[in-house]
Parts: C-alpha cells; sequence; structure tokens
C-alpha cells in the first residue's frame, strides 16, 4: 500500500529542482506547474503553459529519481493532462 504523501513536499521537491510554481493572477494561470492533494496518499501535479507535455515528461523523471511513483493521466472527457503521485 503506497505511504501517505503531502502536496507540499512535492511541491518543494520541484521548486527545489528549479521548476517555477505557476499562481493565479489576472483572471489566469501563470505558466509552470502547480500541485493539487489527491486524498491522503496521492498527489496531481500540473503544468500551465506552453511545452506541458515536455514539462510533465521532465518532471516525471525528476519524481521518478526522488523514489516517487509516477503515472501520466488524463482528466475525463479529454481533460488537462497531469501526473498521479504515489509514494511506494
Amino acid at each position: 500500500m503506497a505511504q501517505r504523501i503531502k502536496a507540499a513536499s512535492v511541491q518543494r521537491l520541484l521548486i527545489d529542482k528549479g521548476h517555477e510554481f505557476s499562481e493565479f493572477e489576472a483572471g489566469e494561470w501563470d505558466p509552470g506547474f502547480r500541485v493539487a492533494q489527491a486524498g491522503r496518499r496521492g498527489v496531481h501535479v500540473f503544468y500551465d503553459g506552453p511545452g506541458e507535455a515536455d514539462q510533465l515528461e521532465a518532471i516525471t523523471t525528476e519524481l521518478r529519481a526522488a523514489g516517487y511513483h509516477v503515472v501520466p493521466t488524463q482528466q475525463e472527457r479529454g481533460g488537462r493532462r497531469r501526473l498521479e503521485v504515489t509514494r511506494p
């Protein structure tokens, strides 16, 4: 069973690796990543801005190197791409 994981921990790791955090300003998201808690044992990572697929791939590589389990998914009905992150 997966361990508990906090979105803040994933966010801090990605910022430490040099990724820009996306913030909501002037009615839209700035380019960068953002995280959302998905229950006690999961976190979703999104990328806002150009190069979404490439950025999510780079984030996947860094999270896996740090020991996280990462599965690329997409929200229902053709929604946003995201990463589902857990800790084995």
